[in-house]
């Protein structure tokens, strides 16, 4: 268990007077997580701290090389002023399974848990209030070595960080347009398609600039090998229901395990429906929402827990999801979600971790 030391701001920041304009990652709370790394002491000197900037040498590694990794989460407050979590320990795992893949020396799943807590603790009255408000929650490590060799950096820094943001449809779930890229890839085997690394999204904003000039929402991007298999979107995994049937594809190194994703899994199958994890062709997908077997497409993911899509455009060919609506299965997913999240419905999944009373 860590020993972590508090040290609390003796300028506290105003919180925001009108929590249905928080928007999102633009307000941060009053303090931060930080926990240093060095080869002779391991992980070590866990501490929560103002807020305040990093000071860095110009020749760090993770200006040069990108040696970093983070997650994203929330808290949320309940009716009854209980803060939650949800799911904690899937991104504790999946972010030492990014530590892996970088070289990055990996954070015991338990006390990820406890910074979080303890941090979320500490700025219990950032959470916000709102319906469909939550505080995110920022994990993310990064190389701190001087010098311009090309290696696995001997020492890191862990850091917190927590953002209050509103709800991600101000005015409702909205679909939204999609356009499927055919030049670009994302992830291709053997690279870290499946680690939270700023690499991975960098080299999507180009995709993502040229699909928004175009009026899309969103970039689906197929596999880095044919160009041909479905495989994510944006800063979400995708689902395709097809005949009653609910695909999207395996997380097997190119595609990012989303905890969202693999919660809307395990009700899906709950509530009785085939899920198949595997290659699904852009074709078939095509052919299916010309010929009415399309029935609902949809993201997951942490910060809009499900996203309808109305629209998919590839190759200048379109399909219409829905009549523009959002579909039933979709609706199911989003409240049953945010209702566990929220204490609206009972987690008969063990999903939810209490941190304090607000």
């Amino acid at each position: 268990m860590l020993d972590i030391k508090i040290t609390k701001t003796a300028t506290p920041k105003a919180k925001p007077a009108d929590e249905t304009k928080l928007g999102f990652g633009k307000i941060f709370s009053d303090h931060m997580f930080l926990m240093d790394y060095d080869l002779e002491q391991g992980w070590h000197d866990p501490r929560v701290v103002p807020y305040a900037p990093f000071v860095l040498d110009p020749a760090c590694v993770i200006f040069h090389y990108a040696q970093e990794i983070f997650e994203g989460m929330k808290a949320y407050r309940t009716a009854d002023n209980t803060i939650q979590l949800f799911r904690p320990d899937c991104n504790a795992k999946r972010m030492q399974d990014s530590c892996d893949r970088l070289c990055i020396p990996q954070i015991p799943e338990e006390d990820y848990i406890q910074a979080v807590k303890t941090l979320v603790e500490v700025d219990k009255d950032w959470v916000p209030h709102t319906d469909g408000a939550s505080l995110y929650i920022r994990p993310f490590i990064f190389a701190t070595d001087v010098g311009m060799g090309v290696h696995a950096s001997h020492n890191y820094v862990f850091c917190i960080i927590c953002a209050p943001s509103g709800a991600y449809y101000a005015e409702g779930i909205d679909p939204v347009r999609i356009y499927v890229e055919d030049d670009y890839i994302r992830a291709a085997p053997g690279l870290t398609g499946f680690t939270k690394c700023g690499g991975n999204y960098a080299a999507s904003i180009k995709a993502g600039a040229l699909a928004a000039e175009k009026g899309f929402a969103q970039v689906l991007w197929l596999d880095g090998v044919e160009k041909k298999y479905v495989e994510e979107v944006g800063s979400m995994n995708i689902m395709f229901k097809i005949d009653g049937k609910v695909y999207t594809a395996a997380c097997t190194g190119t595609v990012l395990p989303g905890v969202t994703r693999r919660s809307c899994i395990e009700l899906l199958r709950d509530w009785g429906y085939e899920v198949i994890e595997g290659k699904l062709a852009i074709e078939d997908v095509m052919a299916a929402g010309h010929d009415g077997r399309l029935d609902e497409v949809f993201g997951t993911g942490t910060a809009a827990v499900v996203s309808p899509v109305k629209e998919l455009d590839w190759k200048g060919d379109k399909v219409f999801i829905c009549d523009g609506k959002i579909g039933p299965v979709t609706q199911k997913l989003y409240d049953t979600m945010t209702g566990i999240q929220w204490g609206r419905l009972p987690d008969t999944k063990g999903w939810i971790v209490p941190v304090c009373k607000g």
